[in-house]
C-alpha cells in the first residue's frame, strides 16, 4: 500500500487576492515533476474537494509527482468572485507559476469539466510539458488566440455525459492539430460514477508513457 502524501496547505498570490491551495508531495524522496489540477464550475459546487479532481491528483502523486489542487476565486477561502473563465485562467497560471517558481521541473496541468477548459488554455500559454483533461466543457475553450497545447495531452470523457455532448467533443478534438488522445468510457456519466479507478488507470498510464520522454523539450 502507497503511503499518504505529504501534504502542506497555503495560499497563492493571484490577480484577484489570495487562492486558497493544497500542495501534496510523495512521501518517499523529492518529486519527479510537478502538476496543476484545475476543478469544476464555481457556480455549481466545483472545489478542489471534488472526487475527480482528487483522483487526478492521486494519480500524479502515485507517479512522483508534486500535485498543486486550488480553489478559483470566490471558491472556499480564496478571494475575489467568479469571473466567467477569464479570471479563472489568470488563477490557473498563478498556480502554474507558483509551481514552477519551487523548481525547474517538468510541470503538467490538469482539470475536470470546467476546470479542465481552463487547464487546456492554462496548459497553451504556459507551455506546459503534459495535460490531462477529463470532461472538458468544450463550449468554454477558445483557442482562436493561438495553437492549441503542442504537450502530450489526454482528453477522457463518458459516452453517456449528459452535462459534455459526447460527439461535440469527438468532433472537436478531431480538429485540432496536433491531436490530443482520446479515450471514451463507456456507460460513464459526467461524474464518473463508479468509474474513478479506471480513470486513475487511464491517467497513470498516460503520464508512464509521456513523462519521461527525454526527447521532449523542456
Amino acid at each position: 500500500m502507497s503511503k499518504s502524501p505529504k501534504a502542506e496547505k497555503l495560499f497563492i498570490e493571484g490577480s484577484a487576492g489570495r487562492l486558497e491551495a493544497l500542495l501534496e508531495s510523495p512521501q518517499d524522496g523529492a518529486a519527479a515533476a510537478s502538476a496543476v489540477v484545475c476543478h469544476p464550475h464555481p457556480e455549481h459546487g466545483g472545489t478542489m474537494q471534488n472526487k475527480v479532481v482528487h483522483t487526478l491528483a492521486r494519480a500524479f502523486i502515485a507517479k512522483g509527482f508534486s500535485t498543486l489542487r486550488f480553489n478559483f476565486r470566490g471558491v472556499g477561502q480564496s478571494e475575489g468572485k467568479f469571473d466567467d473563465g477569464q479570471g479563472e485562467l489568470l488563477d490557473a497560471l498563478a498556480a502554474v507559476q507558483a509551481m514552477k517558481d519551487r523548481g525547474r521541473m517538468k510541470l503538467w496541468v490538469a482539470g475536470f469539466s470546467f476546470g479542465a477548459a481552463i487547464a487546456i488554455r492554462a496548459a497553451a500559454e504556459a507551455r506546459a510539458d503534459g495535460l490531462v483533461s477529463v470532461a472538458p466543457a468544450i463550449s468554454r475553450i477558445s483557442l482562436a488566440s493561438g495553437p492549441p497545447p503542442q504537450c502530450p495531452w489526454l482528453i477522457v470523457q463518458g459516452d453517456r455525459d449528459e452535462l459534455v455532448d459526447v460527439a461535440d467533443t469527438i468532433e472537436w478534438a478531431n480538429g485540432l492539430e496536433p491531436g490530443p488522445e482520446l479515450q471514451i468510457f463507456q456507460e460513464t456519466e459526467h461524474f464518473f460514477h463508479g468509474k474513478l479507478a479506471k480513470l486513475r488507470d487511464a491517467v497513470e498510464s498516460f503520464i508512464d508513457e509521456h513523462s519521461k520522454n527525454p526527447d521532449k523539450p523542456g
